[in-house]
């Protein structure tokens, strides 16, 4: 099974970058088990409509409204990740947003059908380089859940 998990974010903007930094801390941790691809989506464009197309599994890391305390996440699967994309078409500095992804993947008949989103409440959306603190002491149960997602998902198969 290909599981491509994908981090979404300007690391240039606070917390704005922190599926950025959850890939790093990914990179940075236990080896993933085989078949899992990261890749960081920067700022979002139509060139990852391939590799979410080729992708059996989706997990998107990105900083999201969830109406939370900053540095609240929540992890969100199935078919409620589609609910959520359509019900929070926010303003973005992304090229293209999620939606605009999955509807091309969808026409393509390619959205994967195990799909999550691990969604990070912001605190600070203004220029910088690193996540707030209370946003970075959220990654390592972030990466945490990813890890047991993925293992979930790889033992179904």
């Amino acid at each position: 099974m290909k599981i491509l998990v994908l981090g979404i974010g300007n690391t240039l903007l606070t917390d704005e970058g922190v599926g950025i930094h959850v890939l790093e801390a990914l990179r940075a941790g236990p080896a993933l088990p085989e078949g899992v691809e990261l890749l960081d989506g920067g700022t979002l464009s139509f060139t990852l409509a391939g590799p979410i197309q080729d992708a059996d599994a989706l997990v998107v890391v990105d900083a999201a409204n969830i109406s939370s305390p900053a540095g609240t996440w929540r992890l969100i699967e199935g078919e409620a990740v589609d609910t959520f994309l359509l019900g929070n078409r926010k303003s973005t500095v992304h090229e293209v947003g999620l939606t605009d992804l999955r509807a091309i993947a969808m026409l393509a008949g390619h959205w994967p059908s195990k799909r999550a989103m691990v969604a990070i409440q912001p605190q600070v959306m203004d220029w910088g380089e690193l996540p707030t603190p209370v946003v970075a002491a959220a990654i390592p149960a972030v990466t945490a859940a990813i890890f047991d997602l993925v293992g979930a998902w790889q033992h179904e198969a």
